[in-house]
């Protein structure tokens, strides 16, 4: 009798869900459907939803049109090298803002949510001169730091929420078997504080991999540009614009955030067994 009430539910849910998960997933196959078209279907009347014969041309054009391999290297370096210097300056401070206590700590955690309400439009001016000062312009090291800046906040937003939460008494178990600080809180508390990291580190990729108005003001030729970036030079300033090579960029530039989630889905699972009180 539970096991059928249980699929019923199961069976209800998912009948619920069908239709966002439809309404989600359609934007995706309007995408794929348009950078398989050719440009006989792609501007056909009256419009076609599904192409008549399958044209892989689009994806092929752009990687030799507008280098879309060498703007897909630049972005994985901006948005891995900018998770990685966003989690080495949030995890200590997240940490330090939820295990020690002092008497300005209320103020940095209003700090941090107001910085939030910031856009980077409103500093873009100022980032600019600095890093035109610094002759970083035209240079992906300007982009990391200004997405790290802009990152760092957030993170350590997210991450101390998340470290209040879990027990001091997992790191005085380590201490009495004999653990130092250092080693209780790299083999005790991080392994249990890896969903919290994880999905921070998602949250971080993503944002740096679809920046625009940065990497815009910052980039100045398209040999340094990211995805995001070659995906607007397809449309913008163009007398026609080939929508299915378009899509198809959009679509590649779709697939690393689609494997970031896959790849951290494990160690975000695989955090929430990881350490105990012995």
């Amino acid at each position: 009798m539970r096991d059928n009430r249980r699929y019923r539910r199961g069976m209800i849910s998912w009948l619920l869900l069908l239709p966002l998960v439809v309404l989600g997933l359609f934007p995706y196959l309007v995408m794929l459907s348009t950078a398989l078209k050719s440009a006989k279907d792609l501007f056909a009347y009256p419009p076609r939803i599904l192409p008549s014969q399958l044209d892989f041309a689009s994806m092929m054009v752009i990687w030799d049109k507008v280098d879309f391999a060498r703007a897909i290297a630049n972005g994985m370096v901006v948005s891995v090298s900018t998770t990685v210097l966003t989690l080495l300056f949030a995890v200590p401070a997240a940490y330090s803002l939820a295990r020690f206590q002092t008497r300005g700590s209320g103020a940095i955690r209003v700090f941090l949510m107001v910085t939030q309400m910031i856009s980077p439009v409103v500093l873009i001016i100022g980032i600019f001169r600095m890093m035109a000062a610094m002759g970083m312009m035209n240079d992906l090291r300007a982009l990391i730091l200004a997405l790290t800046g802009f990152s760092v906040a957030f993170a350590v937003w997210m991450l101390q929420s998340y470290f209040k939460t879990l027990p001091r008494e997992i790191e005085e178990a380590a201490a009495i078997d004999g653990a130092n600080w250092f080693n209780g809180l790299r083999l005790v508390f991080l392994p249990l504080a890896m969903p919290a990291i994880g999905v921070t580190a998602v949250f971080t990729f993503i944002t740096a991999w679809t920046e625009f108005v940065l990497s815009y003001t910052l980039l100045r030729t398209p040999e340094m540009a990211t995805a995001t970036l070659k995906v607007v030079y397809l449309v913008s300033g163009q007398y026609s614009v080939a929508w299915n090579e378009v899509m198809a960029a959009a679509i590649v530039t779709t697939l690393p955030i689609l494997g970031i989630f896959i790849v951290f889905q494990k160690h975000i699972v695989g955090g929430l067994v990881q350490g105990a009180v012995k």
